[in-house]
C-alpha cells in the first residue's frame, strides 16, 4: 500500500508540501498544524527553508500509512 501513497501524493502535490497543501490532504486547518509544529506535537516532521515550512511527501505518506495500518488492526 505504501508505494500507491507515495505515488498519489507525489502526483498531487509534488517531492514537498506546503503548511496549505498538507492541510488540505490532512483535512485539518493550516493553523492546527502550525500549532502542533510549533508545540513538536506534530506527528509528521517538517523544515524551513527561507521563510516557508514544507513536509517531505514521503513522510507524510509513511503517517498515512501508519495510521491506517492502526485503524485496520483496531478494527480487527
Amino acid at each position: 500500500m505504501g508505494l500507491l501513497t507515495r505515488a498519489y501524493i507525489l502526483e498531487k502535490f509534488g517531492v514537498r508540501l506546503t503548511m496549505a497543501q498538507l492541510a488540505t490532504l490532512l483535512a485539518m486547518s493550516e493553523g492546527t498544524i502550525r500549532n502542533q509544529v510549533s508545540a513538536e506535537t506534530f506527528p509528521i516532521p517538517t523544515y524551513k527553508e527561507g521563510a516557508a515550512r514544507y513536509a517531505a511527501y514521503d513522510a507524510v505518506a509513511e503517517y498515512l500509512d501508519a495510521m491506517s495500518e492502526k485503524a485496520r488492526s483496531m478494527a480487527a
